[in-house]
């Protein structure tokens, strides 16, 4: 399976953050700030912001001198025989502060074997997931986590799928035309979230956001029911600003 590889904001956010905790983790007794901006190149405002992402998510920690050591965090991620289980941790911790903070249902999928599968969400009593009334793996062509998906495979990966997997019409607005469906895969930029306004399912709206990390492909994905669409835009939004933290999750 090749990709169509376009590197995000999000991406290149994790990407500075690894070279900033590699940095630290060099350096047992700590770091300065003013030796990590000298080292990894990253201007003051930039590494700010990321020391502040890393020290909320818990993979670095001030000492009292100011310097910056690893975190509990990295320790266990770091682990070869607790990482399965700290990183499910950390990514529902993640998806559970998101959820919070956007009012919706989080999800976290990815591209496995061929298919489409939601691998961890969030949801509550007033931020309910979507009802899997028709298989995700079958309905990538509907769903707007399918279509960020797909839309991270080449021309032939998409094809792939869709021989495989009927387009089926799931409501009044379902798309199922290869034909079109590939065009507005191939016209959708990686950085716009991708939509899903009823075409699974009739009263909810959903938005996915991509989060590549090198040969595994996935997104995360909010759902809102259709009198809150309003909120779909803010939500997506805010799905791609908490992007990095996930994707740095899966990278360590």
């Amino acid at each position: 399976m090749a990709l169509k590889h376009e590197p995000t904001a999000p991406y290149h956010s994790a990407q500075d953050a690894l070279r900033v905790l590699e940095t630290v983790a060099r350096r047992a007794s700590g770091v300065t700030d003013t030796l990590l901006a000298r080292e990894t190149g990253l201007g003051t405002e930039r590494l700010t912001a990321l020391l502040l992402m890393l020290r909320r998510e818990g993979y670095v920690e001030q000492i009292t001198d100011g310097a910056y050591v690893t975190g509990h965090a990295l320790a266990r991620l770091g682990s070869a025989h607790e990482r399965e289980q700290a990183l499910h941790e950390k990514l529902q911790h993640t998806l559970d502060r998101l959820r919070d903070s956007v009012g919706a249902a989080v999800y976290i999928s990815r591209y496995v074997d061929g298919e489409v599968k939601v691998t961890q969400y969030a949801d509550s009593p007033t931020t309910p997931a979507v009802n899997e009334w028709v298989d995700f793996r079958f309905s990538a062509h509907a769903t707007a986590v399918g279509k960020s998906l797909l839309g991270q495979l080449d021309h032939n990966g998409r094809r792939d799928h869709l021989s495989r997997h009927k387009m089926a019409r799931l409501t009044s607005r379902t798309i199922t035309s290869d034909k079109l469906l590939l065009s507005r895969l191939e016209a959708q930029p990686p950085t716009v979230p991708v939509l899903d306004l009823q075409e699974y399912a009739i009263g909810t709206v959903c938005a996915a956001v991509p989060i590549t990390a090198g040969s595994s492909v996935g997104c995360l994905a909010v759902s809102l029911p259709l009198e809150h669409a309003h909120r779909l835009r803010q939500a997506a939004d805010a799905l791609n600003r908490n992007a990095a933290p996930v994707l740095l999750s899966l990278a360590i």
